[in-house]
């Protein structure tokens, strides 16, 4: 729903200990390090080391992966240790709201609750909390990796130098590009709404008259991801639904059940169960509506004629996109495509998806629009776009001249990580560390 609606990187390996407990549980441990009062087990690293390889399929093979993956765990250790002696703070809620993103996807890998607990040997509830906790340990190292990088620049002699020592290793950048887009999707017949408005008003009598919310959301419920959670969207921040569900669930006091609202998506029941200034944890119940009859030729036809204003220089396409387009995320930047949630000038075409790169093939100069393009992503809903290309990069060797600002940031990227590498060594030295080999 919601928006649909150089060291080994340790910190990414999200369930790592737990994923094999049961299998590692089998075979002897014992203590591989000491830092300070906590213990390093041989089965925290073979279990970080056997997910790191199935992340990473390259690193099958490398024979020094143990050892660094140890060494990480150590540095974990003391900036961890640091993270709470100068008692850095995170944000409870985003953890809990990505814990429970995280446990959700993990879920769906399932046939069930149980053959999860099964695998994991633990609760559910306690496979939530391990991941809440190891997110909230990366965000605490995250956190002060920030504070220590507050204030670093780079001067351009710094970023001359950089370039000159490292040329040689520097990737080429692929080509890029910057596309605009404008997403329609089909008018759903009025008949298909009240369908839709009528089924929701019998699930809301079901809950008038006594049903857990829960258990309906699990049998009722159309939205896919999470219907099996019993409709529970986790903990969700100011701006992440759309207006007139996040308008709603606001509204709402704890506990209370709201009156069918509608979405592009279809109507929704939603409960509030927690409320903060800025975050809620809701859930909801959500009846799609049918769009087997849907107006696809006037959708179709409103997009051409949209391509044609724009072609003819009879308006702007990021006025038509503000205006028309139904993806608010991206009109609200006059339609300025967004890749994984975030928006940027360029992008990588080879980062987008193959469907996605077919069409912009055909564009060949700054300023082309495709004609309207149907689009059926593997979930959610058809929908149509056009797409304008805004400027092409061809692929390039970084210089200066061109990719300063590129290589300012790798530069600056450079400069903070080794000041950080620089600053765990110091502590490595005011902590007591014991490799036991």
């Amino acid at each position: 729903m919601k928006q649909m609606l150089i060291r080994v990187p340790l910190l990414l390996f999200v369930l790592s200990s737990s994923l094999h407990a049961p299998a590692l549980a089998e075979v002897a441990d014992r203590i591989m390090a000491v830092v300070g009062n906590e213990i390093i087990l041989k089965s925290e690293i073979d279990s970080r080391e056997l997910m790191t390889k199935m992340q990473y399929p390259q690193l099958a093979n490398d024979k020094g992966l143990s050892r660094s993956i140890l060494e990480g765990v150590i540095d974990q250790k003391i900036i961890l240790a640091k993270a709470k002696i100068d008692s850095v703070g995170v944000d409870e809620n985003a953890v809990t709201a990505s814990a429970n993103e995280r446990f959700r996807i993990l879920a769906s890998r399932f046939p069930s609750r149980s053959d999860m607990e099964a695998r994991f040997g633990k609760s559910s509830a306690g496979i939530k909390e391990q991941i809440r906790q190891e997110l909230r340990n990366q965000q605490l190292v995250e956190t002060l990796r920030k504070k220590k990088s507050n204030g670093v620049i780079v001067s351009y002699a710094e970023v001359a130098d950089f370039y000159r020592k490292n040329s040689d290793q520097l990737p080429e950048m692929p080509e890029e590009v910057s596309v605009s887009q404008i997403v329609k999707y089909p008018a759903v017949s009025a008949a298909a709404k009240e369908a839709a408005l009528d089924k929701i008003r019998q699930i809301q009598q079901e809950l008038k008259d006594g049903a857990d919310f829960a258990e309906t959301a699990r049998r009722y419920s159309q939205d896919p991801g999470s219907a099996k959670l019993g409709g529970d969207l986790g903990y969700s921040r100011k701006g992440e639904f759309i207006p007139s569900f996040e308008a709603t669930a606001y509204a709402l006091k704890e506990g209370q059940v709201s009156d069918p609202v509608e979405t592009r998506f279809g109507y929704h029941l939603i409960q509030l169960l927690n409320k903060e200034a800025n975050s809620i944890h809701c859930r909801h119940i959500l009846v799609i509506f049918d769009r087997s009859n849907a107006d696809i030729q006037g959708t179709v036809q409103l997009l051409s004629d949209i391509r044609k204003q724009v072609l003819n220089k009879d308006s702007l396409f990021a006025d038509m996109a503000k205006k028309y387009s139904d993806d608010l995320a991206s009109a609200s930047h006059g339609g300025a495509m967004m890749l994984n949630g975030n928006t940027a000038e360029y992008y990588p075409l080879n980062a987008l998806r193959p469907e996605l790169r077919e069409i912009l093939a055909t564009l060949k100069n700054a300023g082309d629009i495709s004609t309207p393009q149907k689009i059926a992503p593997p979930e959610g809903e058809v929908l149509y776009v056009i797409f304008r290309m805004n400027a092409i990069k061809p692929a390039h060797k970084l210089t200066l001249e061109s990719d300063y600002a590129k290589l300012e940031q790798l530069a600056l990227d450079y400069k903070n990580r080794t000041l950080f590498n620089e600053w765990v060594d110091k502590l490595r030295k005011e902590v007591l560390v014991r490799v036991l080999d």
